[in-house]
């Protein structure tokens, strides 16, 4: 299997259950509230490790007992932590409230120092991203950041993922860099100003993203699996389905983490589409985000009950 590098952000999560969010100048009581570990790049890392991936994570963090919370975090999963510590920073936290009935949920990010992470922390990093087979990125850094880091890999001849998300718009020559971009429903609609319901509407809207530079689009449609649309091959992914949702929060990491490591493991990408969707799949069967990704053995006994 060849390494992964994921740049992103860690967060810690404080997470509140309740049967509905207040409106603005209410109080209301919640059902509960949990302290953990998240951010969508590290969330991503821990579900790589996780799977057995070779996986380095390039970020900053205050420090703060949030940073080492993160620490922890890496090491139990089995994350290498390429970090640089900003003092007169915090480690980034986010807001999430979680629909007690249904599991959906709405976040609110503060990234902290993540948000000082500059384009030269990704050239002092050029050896490594060069040496791997896969480089993920996100949105919740700054967008120099994440387009110098694709610049690096793209020209090593490195896989490159862009998870766009959050969702914003994005120049063309950005989407040129991306072997994979990988999108939910609201990011492609962000992305391509075409709404998004099913499995044809999201062709269309893989299309534009082809169409505007990306060598391939694979957008997720939660329940109803995964489309991966290349110029040449369109396919619709089914999901699979480890049980009943407790919490969806991290099933966009855990999908990506897995299709990041299947494609680091050789994988054809529609099969390392199915193995994002297994990983994301167990997932949201837990509480949390970075607690509730699945080991490989765990994944592996879900793919073959066909």
């Amino acid at each position: 299997m060849g390494a992964v590098v994921i740049l992103g952000v860690f967060v810690a999560d404080t997470a509140y259950r309740a049967e509905r969010p207040p409106r603005m100048g209410e109080t209301i009581l919640g059902k509960s509230f949990a302290l953990g570990p998240g951010g969508k790049g590290s969330n991503q890392a821990v579900a790589a490790a996780r799977l057995g991936a070779e996986v380095a994570f390039v970020t900053r963090l205050g420090a703060d007992a949030f940073g080492e919370m993160a620490i922890r975090t890496w090491e139990a999963a089995g994350v290498r932590p390429v970090v640089t510590r900003v003092p007169e920073s915090y480690t980034g936290a986010a807001y999430i409230f979680i629909e007690d009935a249904s599991g959906d949920n709405a976040i609110i990010i503060c990234p902290g120092a993540a948000a000082t992470i500059a384009p030269a922390d990704l050239e002092a990093q050029a050896g490594l991203i060069a040496a791997a087979s896969v480089f993920v990125t996100q949105l919740e850094q700054p967008l120099d950041a994440a387009v110098r880091g694709l610049e690096i890999a793209r020209a090593a001849g490195v896989t490159t993922v862009l998870n766009p998300a959050p969702g914003r718009d994005l120049p063309d020559a950005v989407l040129a860099l991306c072997d994979y971009v990988t999108p939910n429903e609201t990011e492609a609609e962000v992305l391509t100003g075409l709404a998004v319901d099913g499995p044809e509407a999201a062709r269309a809207a893989a299309a534009a993203l082809i169409a505007r530079g990306a060598r391939a689009a694979v957008i997720t449609l939660g329940a109803r699996g995964a489309l991966l649309q290349a110029p040449r091959r369109s396919e619709l992914v089914p999901a699979v389905s480890a049980g009943p949702v407790v919490e969806t929060t991290g099933a966009g990491d855990a999908f990506n983490g897995g299709f990041a490591t299947g494609l680091a493991r050789g994988m054809d990408p529609a099969d390392a589409v199915r193995f994002g969707c297994a990983v994301a799949g167990i997932s949201v069967t837990r509480a949390g985000t970075a607690p509730s990704m699945p080991t490989l053995a765990e994944v592996e006994a879900l793919l073959a009950r066909g």
